[in-house]
């Protein structure tokens, strides 16, 4: 295995520095585990932008609610090493949890990015995106990329990631990753080992609830409160209960408004075991 892990922060660091200072451009994708193909995609497009790639896996407990599956998070790493030295990452940091937060979760610095975190995702998952920026913080100072990939799948999480980077003056790129899917348009996720079968006939509505207001909107549609409630119908149909759907200023996230250009329409929804959450953009004329 080509794959080299490290479990310490000042082991890493390093590394990393030796082959700093002989101009190596650095990736990192930070990734919480259970890898699946679309956290393989983000390695090869690192691959693409830098030397060498760092993936990260630490399931973060500052960014799980009180009654959200940390505890049960899987933890595939065996497997996610051989995944990831397939697919040509060189370094892997698997760290505990006491080397990330060694002064304990109470006491911890945390970073809080005013907009775009209280909607969306946001509103069903409070302080979900507080943890977001801070682990992804401390892994860009543990790492010090040049590059860093995230999938647009969690298109909310790289519009905060992207603004924080901005507005921190942190010397990294943000590249977003097209969202990997199944052949019937299903976004692959780790949440989606939830999903029943009975379900996974039906678990795809989402994705074409937010096709078909693309096609529409795309077509003139501008009620966008309109299209929101037929999806709303349509994913009840379907038999799951919905978070939200929405359609938004691609870069603001806020509600999107006739004369906005670049739209980003977003979407939740609950099966029996899982929340899934998906997006589709398009550029008006």
């Amino acid at each position: 295995m080509n794959l080299h892990v490290f479990r310490h922060i000042a082991e890493l660091r390093s590394q990393l520095d030796a082959l700093r200072l002989q101009g190596t451009r650095i990736a990192c994708v930070p990734t919480m585990g259970n890898l699946h193909e679309g956290h393989l995609q983000l390695i090869r497009l690192a691959k693409e932008h830098a030397d060498v790639v760092v993936a990260t896996i630490f399931v973060n407990r500052l960014q799980f609610g009180l009654n959200e599956d940390w505890d049960q998070y899987p933890r595939t790493f065996d497997s996610d090493c051989q995944k990831l030295d397939g697919a040509g990452c060189d370094y892997l940091f698997f760290p505990e949890e006491t080397e990330m937060y060694p002064n304990g979760m109470d006491g911890q610095t945390r970073v809080i990015a005013p907009t775009m975190t209280d909607i969306l995702c946001g509103a069903s998952r409070p302080g979900h995106f507080e943890g977001v920026t801070t682990v992804v913080t401390k892994l860009f100072h543990i790492v010090e990329p040049d590059v860093a990939v995230f999938g647009l799948k969690d298109y909310q999480q790289l519009a905060i990631v992207r603004r924080m980077a901005t507005d921190l003056c942190m010397g990294v790129e943000i590249i977003g990753a097209p969202v990997a899917r199944d052949v019937d348009g299903l976004a692959l996720s780790s949440r989606n080992a939830y999903i029943t079968e009975e379900e996974r006939p039906r678990a795809n509505q989402l994705y074409l609830s937010l096709d078909a207001a693309k096609s529409k909107i795309a077509q003139g549609e501008r009620d966008y409160s309109k299209l929101e409630q037929a999806a709303k119908r349509e994913i009840e149909a379907a038999g799951f209960k919905l978070d939200y759907f929405s359609v938004r200023n691609a870069e603001t996230l806020d509600s999107a408004v006739d004369d906005d250009k670049e739209l980003a329409i977003l979407g939740a929804l609950f099966t029996s075991g899982a929340r899934l959450i998906d997006n589709l953009t398009l550029t008006l004329d």
